[in-house]
């Protein structure tokens, strides 16, 4: 819609560890980034150019060490951690390259976690939103099967249901395909694709396949710590 603010906005982020030692480095030099409502975007760079720090911040599982980051119009440091975690679940849903699905629980239990910890507790209608992702992407006759019952493939698509389950605008999602064969990647990536055209859901992803990132609608490239492609459309 008109008149939304872009789902991401990066102004002068920089990101140091161990600040005020003798062996600080920093990591992210900098960086200024758009990414609008339901872009597709693949995030490359060289190993070690500061791309999982990168996604770490954008994802709020970091704070930068300075500069600012707005998450749909909100800028975080107006935020408390309470308050983060909050813009997180219900905003930014995250793929993996290695799924993190829970071993214990089904399928569909997997894809309402992040419904059932928003709420505190199992709600109406939670399964149902779980069980229609599912059958989206062509897992409607896994629902109760636990992950090691599952291909690679079949439980990175849980993982892609599961980052879904809230609806978020956006979803950030680190090497989702590293893990998976060719053709498995294909698909995949299709799926995320379809989510991107049919729910209009921003993707950023981080990437080393040349192929798949050739296949997005926009390449940033990262390389040590500043972006030198792709800052914005």
């Amino acid at each position: 819609m008109s008149g939304e603010p872009p789902i991401l906005e990066l102004a002068g982020v920089r990101k140091a560890y161990n600040v005020g030692t003798p062996v600080e480095v920093e990591v992210l030099h900098g960086i200024d980034l758009r990414l609008e409502r339901g872009e597709f975007a693949a995030l490359i760079g060289p190993s070690g150019s500061g791309k999982s720090t990168l996604l770490n911040s954008i994802g709020l599982l970091e704070r930068p060490t300075s500069g600012r980051i707005l998450i749909a119009g909100l800028d975080i440091a107006e935020l408390d951690e309470a308050g983060l975690t909050a813009l997180r679940g219900r905003t930014i849903g995250f793929v993996f390259q290695f799924h993190h699905l829970l071993p214990a629980f089904t399928a569909l239990e997997n894809v309402m976690m992040p419904l059932v910890i928003d709420k505190g507790r199992p709600a109406p209608g939670m399964a149902e939103r779980a069980e229609q992702l599912l059958r989206a992407v062509g897992l409607g006759d896994a629902l109760h099967k636990k992950p090691a019952e599952l291909s690679g493939g079949m439980q990175q698509r849980v993982a892609i249901a599961r980052a879904l389950a809230m609806s978020p605008p956006l979803v950030l999602a680190d090497e989702p395909t590293g893990n998976l064969d060719t053709h498995t990647a294909d698909d995949v990536f299709a799926l995320m694709r379809r989510f991107n055209a049919e729910e209009g859901v921003a993707f950023l992803i981080v990437t080393h396949d040349p192929r798949l990132a050739e296949r997005c609608d926009r390449r940033i490239e990262l390389v040590d710590g500043r972006i030198v492609a792709g800052a914005t459309v």
